[in-house]
């Protein structure tokens, strides 16, 4: 994807930045224009946890669902990267081929005393990308940026799976959600650049256009969730 750079040098950033901003803003659709509260889940994991559980999630461009978590009490780690495919391919520039099986995702480790993994859904649904549109968010075309949610149990997978069918049955938007649920799959994090983008690179074109919306619709849709301290990736990425 054009939009995403790989080790570039400050010069370079700027340059390119320039041509990005003009392109961001030729684009009809930002992957923010969507924000909605939809209704939470009727069906919800069993209460009673008390270690942290894992969430995967895959919406379009990891930078923005990532910084989108990062933002939500109770997530104690959101890392970006790659679910669907093998280990040999989870790596950026053979995962934008749009061939390997993977999708850009976000491993969400959260606290279930404070946020449960319904709840982790309805923001994913709401504000973190648009569930109706197929292998694609706003600029970024390819099976890599497609909606999908990875179950890590069978109990996570009945919850996804049952509230997709309420969402469609309510008609909780304007077109079919088309979000998938794929389950027995590994997640592989990302390369070190990726972590943290949204927080490190807050006037970057793409950023600005497309991400920083959906953290305020966060905190407008979604105020007692939202933080405004990110919990960071850093060194642990």
């Amino acid at each position: 994807m054009v939009l995403h750079l790989k080790n570039y040098s400050a010069t370079v950033a700027l340059v390119v930045g320039a041509a990005l901003l003009a392109f961001a803003f030729a684009t009809p659709r930002s992957t923010a224009e969507e924000a909605r509260v939809v209704p939470p889940p009727a069906v919800d994991e069993a209460k009673g946890a008390s270690t942290p559980e894992v969430a995967v999630v895959a919406g379009g461009c990891f930078w923005g669902v990532q910084g989108v978590f990062q933002h939500v009490k109770g997530v104690v780690s959101a890392v970006s990267g790659y679910d669907g495919g093998g280990k040999e391919t989870a790596h950026y520039d053979m995962t934008s081929r749009g061939d390997t099986g993977h999708a850009e995702s976000v491993r969400i480790t959260f606290d279930p005393k404070t946020v449960s993994y319904g709840r982790i859904l309805q923001i994913y649904f709401s504000v973190a990308h648009d569930p109706t549109e197929l292998n694609r968010q706003g600029p970024d075309e390819g099976t890599q940026y497609r909606s999908t949610i990875f179950p890590m149990n069978a109990e996570q997978a009945q919850v996804a799976n049952a509230y997709i069918a309420q969402l469609n049955g309510a008609h909780a938007f304007r077109a079919p959600v088309v979000t998938t649920v794929e389950e027995n799959r590994t997640f592989y994090p990302a390369e070190a650049y990726h972590q943290d983008f949204l927080v490190q690179n807050p006037t970057y074109p793409y950023i600005v256009f497309n991400d920083l919306p959906k953290i305020e619709n966060l905190k407008r849709l979604f105020p007692e969730a939202y933080r405004a301290d990110p919990v960071l990736v850093g060194a642990k990425s």
